[in-house]
């Protein structure tokens, strides 16, 4: 039996090898490092995949963020609606722009924001939602953009792990204000470094996220606003040219092998199976799980050989970074109990059947 891989980039990129290299070497000769041709390309291929007048890529999916809220010009004595259970980089970047983030509790099954909780979050100075579509599930997006348009507040959606999901026949990165994916290589679509992309149809925030993005020039050496080194290099840009190639199959394979792990954990009552609602799809950034007896399944676990993840172990409003600046809305209950209790199992596409049920087998033995 052969090692398990978590995350599988090697058996990715034997797959597109010709064609990555093609568009590598293409960079390499033409030498437009920073803002050559493929960054146009790539970004026309992407607002069309999702369904947007626009999009900006950026260095990262924590800069998309970041520019985004500097884009809405959200700034000191503000407030961000969003979720303790979530990467850093959702809170980290409302701090950066001296606003306050305002945490809501997450539903139970998905992890993802409760938007039933929300209106009671908002006052006076909240200016946007920032749902996280953890995992790989947009939230509930159509009522939270409803509750923010009768309020004139924008929502974006923090789709680090969720680009190729879609949510009502619509694609995730398209169905709000603005959409910020990330490209880190773990991603169901990344590249070989550091990536993001803003996504939206206001021609405004298009507008000045691509000045913000180049230190705030509307044109070289003329400054309208406060900026960042914000950009994608190009080599990166043509590393998801190559990529999008198969993305669908890709997006395929996840929602398969994911219904899979679903159907071989079904009745197991020691593991609580994620929950995808029936109007939306999972890309499956993560599969992930959760266990009582988080700490011995790990243990038992590895000592099968099969690798795992916590995707995350310390809600927000624990961090101490966190802990003083942001503020509670109501008890976040849910999101320390899933904290305690989450595992990610090994999740790519091109995890075959045999693997899958290894991996379940030392699930089912690892909580018996």
């Amino acid at each position: 039996m052969g090692k398990i891989e978590f995350i599988d980039l090697k058996a990715q990129y034997a797959g597109l090898r010709e064609s990555v290299n093609a568009r590598i070497q293409a960079v390499l000769d033409h030498g437009q490092y920073i803002m050559g041709p493929e960054v146009r390309e790539v970004e026309e291929r992407l607002a069309a995949y999702a369904g947007t007048r626009h999009c900006i890529t950026v260095a990262s999916g924590t800069e998309a963020l970041l520019i985004s809220l500097m884009a809405l010009g959200i700034k000191a004595g503000d407030e961000v609606v969003t979720t303790p259970f979530t990467f850093a980089a959702t809170a980290e970047v409302i701090a950066l722009v001296g606003a306050t983030p305002v945490f809501v509790d997450v539903e139970p099954d998905t992890c993802n924001i409760d938007v039933g909780k929300v209106e009671a979050a908002i006052t006076s100075r909240t200016r946007a939602f920032m749902p996280v579509s953890l995992y790989g599930q947009t939230s509930d997006m159509d009522e939270l953009n409803a509750l923010a348009e009768a309020r004139g507040i924008p929502v974006i959606e923090d789709a680090a792990q969720s680009f190729g999901a879609t949510y009502r026949g619509r694609r995730s990165c398209g169905i709000s204000t603005i959409g910020c994916a990330s490209f880190f290589p773990s991603k169901p679509l990344g590249c070989y470094g550091d990536g993001g992309a803003i996504f939206t149809s206001d021609d405004a925030i298009a507008q000045a996220a691509r000045e913000i993005r180049v230190h705030g020039q509307e044109r070289r050496y003329y400054h309208t606003r406060i900026g960042v080194g914000g950009r994608m290099d190009t080599i990166q840009c043509a590393v998801l040219l190559a990529k999008l190639e198969r993305f669908d199959w890709e997006v395929e394979q996840r929602i398969a092998i994911g219904a899979r792990y679903l159907e071989l954990l079904e009745g197991l009552n020691a593991v609580q199976a994620p929950v995808v609602r029936g109007d939306r799809t999972c890309v499956w950034a993560q599969f992930t799980v959760q266990v009582e007896d988080r700490a011995g399944t790990v243990e038992r676990l590895n000592a099968a050989g099969v690798p795992t993840a916590i995707h995350y172990p310390v809600p927000l409003h624990f961090q101490p970074a966190y802990r003083d600046i942001a503020r509670a809305a109501g008890p976040l209950t849910n999101s320390e109990r899933v904290a305690e209790r989450v595992l990610s199992l090994p999740m790519h596409p091109h995890l075959d059947r045999a693997t899958q049920q290894r991996v379940v087998d030392a699930l089912v033995q690892a909580v018996g």
